[in-house]
């Protein structure tokens, strides 16, 4: 009986590692995507372009 449960938890830990790996399709729409798409996004909305948004903050040490 023993085995039995110790199997099940073990298949259950699997799946649920296996399924929190994987891109939550849900949160898709959350990713800034390429750079370029991003920068035009910016450029439509009246911001500064995302080079310029990059190189405002700390400089490169």
């Amino acid at each position: 009986m023993a085995d039995n449960e110790t199997l099940r938890m073990a298949a259950i830990a699997a799946v649920l590692a296996a399924s929190s790996t994987r891109d939550d399709p849900a949160q898709a729409g959350r990713k800034s995507g390429e750079a370029w798409a991003e920068d035009h996004r910016r450029m439509n909305m009246g911001l500064s372009s995302l080079m310029h948004k990059r190189s405002a903050r700390s400089p490169w040490r």
